[in-house]
């Protein structure tokens, strides 16, 4: 028993001390929602508390009362998904003992969850199999739904930086389901039942079939950013406060967003990241590394503006506008002027020469401005002179 802020301390200290301990990078209890026809098979796994590379002594309580619990317990290896049960429960509630009475708000969330979950009303029909602690403890590719859940939770939550998180092969991972509100369903599930359930006018209402679930429905997001339409943004996606999402044409895929408020009206494609104060236009699109840029990553600097139908294929720097319309490739050729070489050099204390060059030979660079001659067709560009600045009241 577990009476004290200082008796959990040492018992922490213990647990850590063992030589089958390790601290996890991230880790969380997670509800499972699973096939109508295969119970076997994860549809979805939602979080109510994500830990990433944070909380340690929730985790070492944790995984001792799993072991305590009978569960093998194996840290060697890259991710641990494990059974909960009432032994595991009793095992937490026991250590979490000084924390239960101030556990509230946003103090002790670890504790909150055990507590909520060990008084789960029996109508709510839960039982441990709808449950899984889950552990990464090696940022390698993920080996289950859980654990490529608990990747995405820590994306969207802002817990891990945009394409610093090893994504490879989650997408293999996750079912293509039908999606009814936050509800997944199996495919071959509706397929049995479509007579049954368009008889009895029980047909559920599809909004979309996918393999990831939507950003809000999984996500709160800050006070001061605005989601107008829940399609246009995907879980997985990273939105930093202030930024606004509007409907047409916009989209933010899994693994990109914003780094500060944003107006977003275009395509923001996987990996593609937009920085503070920048306008994405209506229908203008930054590529992502799996639709045209070679596998170079981009992102757009600082209250940078990229007009309305325009494609953006390379980085760009901060105070960068990209005329409406244009096509910026890696290897888009771009005419400079001898007077804007010298001001870009100026801004970036660089050495380019006037005449044509590759538009990947200004990657990453501030101040530029695309353009196109209105009288030769060329591309040009300029040292921008106008100032991107969002509307305060709209962010």
């Amino acid at each position: 028993m577990i009476y004290t802020k200082e008796e959990f301390a040492n018992k922490v200290t213990n647990i850590q001390s063992q030589s089958w301990y390790k601290n996890p990078i991230g880790f969380g209890l997670a509800r499972l929602d699973r096939g109508q026809l295969n119970k076997e098979k994860v549809l979805q796994a939602t979080y109510p508390v994500v830990n990433w590379n944070e909380n340690f002594g929730s985790a070492a309580i944790f995984l001792d009362a799993l072991k305590s619990a009978g569960v093998q317990i194996d840290t060697s290896k890259s991710e641990l998904v494990c059974d909960i049960s009432d032994s595991f429960l009793t095992n937490c509630i026991e250590a979490f003992r000084p924390y239960i009475p101030e556990a509230k708000g946003d103090d002790h969330k670890n504790v909150q969850l055990i507590s909520h979950l060990s008084s789960l009303p029996i109508e709510s029909g839960l039982t441990a199999d709808d449950f899984k602690m889950v552990f990464i403890f090696e940022d390698t590719n993920p080996l289950s739904v859980e654990s490529a859940y608990l990747k995405l939770y820590a994306l969207s939550l802002g817990k891990a930086q945009l394409r610093q998180i090893n994504l490879n092969g989650a997408f293999g991972l996750l079912h293509n389901v039908a999606w009814s509100g936050n509800t997944p369903i199996e495919l071959d599930w509706l397929r049995e039942n479509e007579l049954d359930l368009k008889l009895s006018g029980k047909y559920p209402t599809i909004d979309m079939v996918d393999k990831f679930p939507r950003f809000l429905s999984h996500i709160i997001p800050a006070d001061n950013t605005r989601i107008l339409d829940t399609s246009k943004v995907r879980f997985g996606a990273q939105l930093a406060a202030g930024t606004t999402v509007m409907p047409g044409a916009s989209y933010i895929n899994f693994n990109a967003g914003t780094l500060g408020p944003v107006m977003v009206e275009g395509r923001i494609s996987s990996s593609a990241i937009v920085g503070s104060g920048s306008d994405v236009g209506g229908g203008a699109s930054i590529l992502g590394v799996l639709s045209g840029t070679d596998g170079n990553p981009i992102s757009i600097g600082e209250n940078t503006l990229l007009g309305a139908n325009s494609t953006t294929g390379i980085p760009l720097g901060d105070g960068c506008i990209v005329d409406g319309g244009l096509a910026i490739f890696a290897g888009t050729k771009i005419t400079i002027s001898s007077d804007d070489a010298i001001k870009i050099n100026e801004v970036n204390n660089t050495y380019l020469k006037s005449g044509v060059v590759k538009a990947s030979q200004l990657q990453g660079l501030n101040g530029l401005h695309f353009r196109q001659d209105s009288q030769t067709g060329q591309y040009v560009v300029k040292r921008s002179t106008r100032e991107v600045k969002l509307n305060s009241e709209l962010h």
